[in-house]
């Protein structure tokens, strides 16, 4: 009786050691294919990897990567799917799940891709282990879907969250020294020709008439409401109803674009005018000439700043004030 109990006992655990070992001796052979990059699969190797039993995690990504079935995404996407088999097999030291990476193309899995009735790709599978402590009851694969341009950053978020808890590998991204020299390139020579050109580039920005002008132009530019403008989108012109065109808009809310830029002319003309009488003419020696120039530039502020108010007017039949000859 103990005998028969004995080989009964040999029975049971002998295929489940067979099992062990062969799912030990598959993970083991295909991990030693894809230290650096995603192990390229066709239908056979598809169907061996994902088989049963295995006690392994599979990632496998599908694709069309030839340029006659214009998949672009496969192309940009197959980069950053290597970088994320990388960065695990080379972090994995610490972690006691096992993942594999691989890469099946349509051109070597018509028959994978048929028995799974896909019409589109990419398309990223992960398959849970069968056996071992991290089974499965539910072993269907989980799967990832494309919808657009996709970092390998959301897609490796996305693979941690399926599997079990516990540290996993950071994304580790190669140092790009080409875009490194080229930075470092384009900064010694912004420096050098800011170096060679400052002589004669400084003198204009130390300037201060220059900066005034500068300042003068954004200030009429906003107060005469060209930010307005382009937040509420007016139109440049409108018709008055009678075949002609209005320019100035009804009401102190509503402005067309043509009428922006005829204030911002105004604004322009008296503020030359009060520059010219505060600081041009008093220098002006000649003691006639100096009296017309007062004269000419009045007569200018007086009518620009009564066509201003008759604008008031135009705009607001209530606005109280006016000044001649408007």
């Amino acid at each position: 009786m103990k005998l028969f109990n004995l080989i009964t006992s040999l029975l049971y655990v002998i295929p489940l050691a067979l099992a062990a070992s062969s799912n030990q001796d598959k993970f083991e052979r295909y991990q030693s294919l894809s230290r650096l990059a995603p192990i390229e699969l066709d239908d056979s190797s598809y169907d061996d990897l994902t088989s049963k039993p295995r006690d392994f995690y599979a990632a496998v990504i599908l694709t069309a990567m030839e340029a006659r079935f214009g998949c672009a995404l496969c192309r940009d996407f197959q980069p950053e799917f290597d970088l994320i088999a990388r960065s695990w097999n080379k972090g994995n030291k610490n972690t006691e799940v096992k993942l594999l990476f691989g890469t099946l193309d349509f051109t070597k899995g018509k028959a994978a891709f048929q028995k799974l009735m896909l019409q589109t790709a990419p398309v990223l599978l992960i398959f849970p282990p069968t056996a071992g402590p991290y089974a499965k009851v539910d072993d269907s694969p989980l799967r990832f879907d494309f919808t657009g341009p996709i970092s390998a950053d959301q897609v490796y978020s996305w693979i941690n969250r399926q599997l079990p808890d516990g540290p996993k590998p950071p994304l580790v991204r190669p140092i790009n020294y080409t875009r490194i020299v080229s930075g470092i390139t384009i900064l010694m020579g912004v420096v050098t020709l800011f170096t060679v050109l400052s002589p004669y580039v400084l003198p204009f920005i130390r300037n201060r008439n220059l900066w005034a002008a500068f300042s003068l132009i954004a200030i009429l530019l906003f107060t005469s409401g060209h930010m307005f403008n382009h937040i509420r989108k007016v139109p440049y012109v409108a018709g008055d109803g009678r075949g002609g065109i209005s320019y100035f808009a009804g009401g102190f809310s509503n402005q067309f674009g043509m009428e922006t830029q005829i204030v911002a002319a105004m604004y322009a003309v008296l503020s030359f005018s009060a520059i010219a009488l505060a600081m041009k003419v008093p220098r002006v020696a000649d003691n006639k000439s100096q009296q017309v120039a007062v004269v000419i530039w009045g007569a200018v502020l007086l009518g620009t700043y009564s066509f201003l108010l008759s604008v008031f007017r135009a705009k607001n039949g209530g606005y109280p004030f006016f000044l001649p000859p408007f």
